[in-house]
Formats: structure tokens, C-alpha cells, sequence
């Protein structure tokens, strides 16, 4: 029983949650911290985070042949039959529903059409976005841009136009980062590998992925820099001192290219980020200054 809880976890992919923390960054930008808002932003990382389980289940469904082939991804619960099918399907559909029902109740529209737009893409995405060059990674990037639009529209707070083209040049990088991580791993893997991995990975190769990410790295510090020293950003915050932070994001920008090229990381960001130390006290140390900075305004 502790043997089929722990395989059912591993489906579920908890760590990942970490990146539905992009709903919160609206409401740590806004001050607007009343106990309601707080609480409409914690239940959005909540639906969030149900959905992007079910979603990762439904992934590994559409995934499940290729990924027996693949080195790593072979001891996934699916996979390797650790989890039946159907119990997966059935869960997913759980998640789901588990997903709406609270916020239909609180007739929060607008999160609602964000949750229900988020969903749709992904089954598209898994059933045939996922297979075609450059948009495969442009709806990556769109599933945290609507984790930043539900922790903003969706719970009544408006949005800053330079922290949405932050985090989408953002997510952007960690989405080439991720394809150039799986091109390297299908180059070294056997025939079996390279056959059924990722096809859309057959229209990449590593000096594309290369400039794509130097691009987006360089946009993702430029837009993050200029949001900080925003005229609406200052008069919102009441300090320029949030340019302060901006060597944190370099830091852990060039630290995660490093990670990629020397370590073979980039699959998992999650991952990487609770397992490399340098990353975690660079994000511990960003969300601290920037609490400190926020807080004594």
C-alpha cells in the first residue's frame, strides 16, 4: 500500500508544483496583501496545481511508448507499469474536476476561463502541439503566462506589462534549455531512443537552441532590469531599490546554463532547482531581498 502511495506521488510530480509559485509573484509585486486577496491567490497555486498533475498524467499517457524507450524516463510509474492505465486516467479525471469546482462555486469567471484555457492547450499539446518546431516550446511558456494572468486578472490585480514579457522571456529560456538538455541526451542514447523520443526534436539542432537561448536569457535580464526602474513600477512600490536584485537573476541565469552544458541538466527545472545549492540560495536570497525591499516601503 506505502509502495502504490509513493509510485502514485511520483505520477503526480509534486516538486513541480514549485512552478505555480508564478501565480504569486502578482500579488508580491502589487502589496496588495489583504487576507482575501492572499486567499484568492493561494487557492489559484492550489487549482494550479491539481490541474498541472492531472496534466502531467495525461502527458505520460500520450508519452507512455516512447518514454519506455528512453533511458531515464523508462522508471516512471507508467512506464514501467508501476501505475495501471486506467487507475491514471481515472485520477486525471479526478484532478480535474477537482480543479473547477471550488472556484465554480466562488463564480470566479475569470480564473475559471484561465484554468479551463490552460487545460485545453495542454491536451492539445500533448496530443499534437507538442510534435511541431517552436510552438512546442511558445506553449510552455503560455501555461506560466496564464499562471501569472490568474495571480493578476484572475484575483482582481492588473498586470505590469514588463514583468509579463519578463517571465514569458523567461520561461521561454527554460523551455530551450529543456529541448537543448533532450537533444543532447537523444544524441548520446541508442537507435530505439532516437526513434521514438521527442520527433519535434529532429527539427532542432544545438547552434539553433543556442542562439535561442542566449536571446531569451539576454531579453529575460534586459525586461526584468527595466521593470525595476519603471516609472508605474516606482510609483507602485515607492523605491527604485528593486534594481538591487537584478545580479541575483543573472547570477542564477548564467548558474542554470552552466548546470545545462557541464551537468547534462535541463530536463526537470524543478529539479534542478531544490538539487543544485547555488541555485536554491540564489531564489532563497532573491524572494528575502525582495520581501525586504517590499516590506520597508
Amino acid at each position: 500500500m506505502i509502495k502504490k502511495i509513493k509510485y502514485l506521488l511520483k505520477l503526480l510530480r509534486p516538486h513541480q508544483y514549485i512552478k505555480n509559485t508564478f501565480v504569486l509573484a502578482g500579488v508580491l509585486f502589487s502589496r496588495q496583501w489583504d487576507i482575501y486577496t492572499l486567499l484568492q491567490a493561494a487557492w489559484a497555486f492550489c487549482a494550479f496545481s491539481l490541474s498541472a498533475s492531472a496534466v502531467y498524467i495525461l502527458n505520460d499517457l500520450s508519452d507512455i511508448e516512447a518514454d519506455r524507450a528512453h533511458p531515464k524516463k523508462r522508471y516512471r510509474p507508467l512506464p514501467s507499469g508501476k501505475v495501471s492505465i486506467t487507475v491514471a486516467r481515472k485520477l486525471a479525471i479526478i484532478l480535474f474536476l477537482a480543479t473547477f469546482i471550488p472556484t465554480l462555486l466562488l463564480k470566479d469567471w475569470i480564473l475559471v476561463s484561465i484554468m479551463l484555457t490552460y487545460i485545453v492547450m495542454n491536451i492539445a499539446y500533448s496530443l499534437c502541439l507538442k510534435h511541431i518546431v517552436l510552438l512546442d516550446v511558445f506553449v510552455i511558456s503560455m501555461g506560466f503566462m496564464l499562471r501569472l494572468l490568474a495571480g493578476t486578472w484572475g484575483i482582481g490585480i492588473a498586470p505590469s506589462e514588463w514583468l509579463l514579457l519578463c517571465g514569458m522571456m523567461l520561461t521561454l529560456f527554460l523551455g530551450f534549455c529543456k529541448r537543448t538538455s533532450e537533444l543532447l541526451q537523444s544524441a548520446m542514447a541508442d537507435d530505439t531512443f532516437a526513434e521514438k523520443s521527442r520527433r519535434v526534436l529532429t527539427e532542432y539542432n544545438t547552434a539553433m537552441l543556442e542562439q535561442f537561448t542566449s536571446i531569451t536569457a539576454a531579453c529575460a535580464i534586459i525586461s526584468f532590469g527595466l521593470y525595476t526602474v519603471s516609472d508605474q513600477t516606482i510609483r507602485t512600490q515607492g523605491t527604485s531599490n528593486l534594481i538591487y536584485t537584478l545580479p541575483l537573476v543573472i547570477y542564477g541565469i548564467f548558474r542554470y546554463l552552466f548546470l545545462l552544458h557541464r551537468h547534462g541538466k535541463g530536463t526537470d527545472t524543478a529539479k534542478d532547482l531544490f538539487t543544485d545549492r547555488h541555485l536554491l540560495l540564489t531564489g532563497s536570497c532573491w524572494v528575502a531581498m525582495t520581501l525586504v525591499i517590499l516590506i520597508c516601503q
